[in-house]
C-alpha cells in the first residue's frame, strides 16, 4: 500500500512539474486558440519569448508549405558563400531580357523590362525586401539549386525542411509547393540560430544587412506587421500561394519574423495558414490577431 502510495505521488509530482513550464503562456495560449476556433483552415504558430524561456507551439511540428518565406532560407545561403569569398555583394549580375519570367511577381522585371547588371547586394534585397521571384532564382542559380539552399540550413542544425524547387519551378504546378516545406518551430529555430549567430554563421557586416533588409520587408504589412503600433520594428518574411482556381483553396499564407518591443526584448512569430477556405482578409487577419495577442501579452500582462 506506501508502495502504491509513493508511486501515486511520484506520478502526480511528475505530472505538475511537466505542466509548470508552459502555465505562464496559458493565457496567450487560450487567445490565440479563440483566434484560430471556428477557422476553415489549418493553422501552424510558434512562439519563443522572454529571452527564450517561454516557448508556444500549436500545429508547431507540422509540415506547412513555405511558398517566398524560404526567400529567407536562400538569402542566408548567399551570404554564407559571400563570407567565404566565392561570391561578393557588390559583384555584377547580369540579368538578359530573357530571363524576366511574366508569369509571377517580380518588382525587378517591372522597373527593368529589358534586364540589366544588378549587384549581388542589390538582388538580396530585392529577395527579401520586395520578395522579387526574379532575384530568387537568380540567386538560386549563383549557388546552385534548391538543395544547395536547403542542405546549407540542415548544416546550421535545421532539420524539418525541404526545399526541391525555385520559385518558377514551384508556380508550373499547384502541387509542387508542398515539396518546399518547414515546421513553424523550424522556422522559428532558423531565425533564433541566425540572430543570436552564436557560431558566427555570419560575419558582422552580412548579419548586420541581413537584419536590417529583413525589417525593410514591404510585402504583407497586414500581417505580423497589421495591427502592431506604427513605431514597432519587425523583421519579417511572408509567403503567399494565392487561391487554387478550382477548389477555392489557399494553400499558403505565412509570415515569419522578429518582433522588437518597447522595452528592447523581443519575440519570435512563426504563423503559417495552409488548406485555407478563408478569403484573403480573414488570413490576413488571423496572423495580424496572433502577433497583436503576443504583443499584448508581453507588453501589457507581464508588466
Amino acid at each position: 500500500m506506501n508502495r502504491l502510495f509513493q508511486l501515486t505521488t511520484l506520478l502526480l509530482f511528475f505530472l505538475i512539474s511537466c505542466k509548470t513550464p508552459n502555465t505562464k503562456t496559458d493565457s496567450l495560449r487560450n487567445k490565440i486558440e479563440q483566434i484560430i476556433s471556428g477557422k476553415n483552415a489549418v493553422v501552424g504558430v510558434s512562439i519563443i519569448g522572454n529571452n527564450g524561456k517561454d516557448t508556444l507551439s500549436i500545429n508547431a511540428d507540422k509540415q506547412f508549405p513555405m511558398q517566398s518565406v524560404f526567400k529567407f532560407h536562400i538569402a542566408l545561403a548567399v551570404l554564407s558563400e559571400v563570407d567565404k569569398g566565392t561570391l561578393s555583394l557588390d559583384q555584377i549580375v547580369k540579368i538578359d531580357k530573357d530571363d524576366l519570367w511574366k508569369g509571377f511577381w517580380s518588382p525587378l522585371r517591372d522597373e527593368n523590362p529589358n534586364g540589366g547588371n544588378f549587384t549581388i547586394e542589390k538582388l538580396i534585397q530585392y529577395n527579401l525586401s520586395h520578395s522579387d521571384n526574379t532575384a530568387c532564382d537568380v540567386l538560386i542559380r549563383l549557388i546552385g539549386t534548391p538543395k544547395t539552399v536547403e542542405e546549407y540550413i540542415k548544416k546550421s542544425g535545421i532539420e524539418d525542411i525541404q526545399i526541391t524547387f525555385d520559385e518558377k519551378g514551384m508556380q508550373e504546378q499547384w502541387e509542387n509547393m508542398f515539396q518546399n516545406w518547414t515546421t513553424p518551430n523550424a522556422a522559428n529555430q532558423t531565425m533564433k540560430t541566425f540572430f543570436e549567430n552564436k557560431n558566427n554563421l555570419l560575419s558582422k557586416s552580412n548579419y548586420d544587412f541581413f537584419w536590417k533588409t529583413n525589417k525593410e520587408t514591404t510585402t504583407a504589412l497586414g500581417r505580423i506587421r497589421g495591427q502592431l503600433p506604427e513605431e514597432v520594428i519587425v523583421a519579417h518574411k511572408s509567403g503567399s500561394s494565392g487561391t487554387n482556381k478550382e477548389t477555392g483553396i489557399m494553400g499558403a499564407v505565412n509570415n515569419i519574423g522578429i518582433v522588437f518591443l518597447p522595452d528592447g526584448k523581443y519575440f519570435y512569430i512563426s504563423v503559417f495558414i495552409t488548406n485555407s477556405h478563408e478569403n484573403n482578409k480573414t488570413n490576413d487577419k488571423i496572423i495580424a490577431d496572433i502577433a497583436k495577442a503576443t504583443y499584448d501579452f508581453y507588453t501589457i500582462q507581464t508588466k
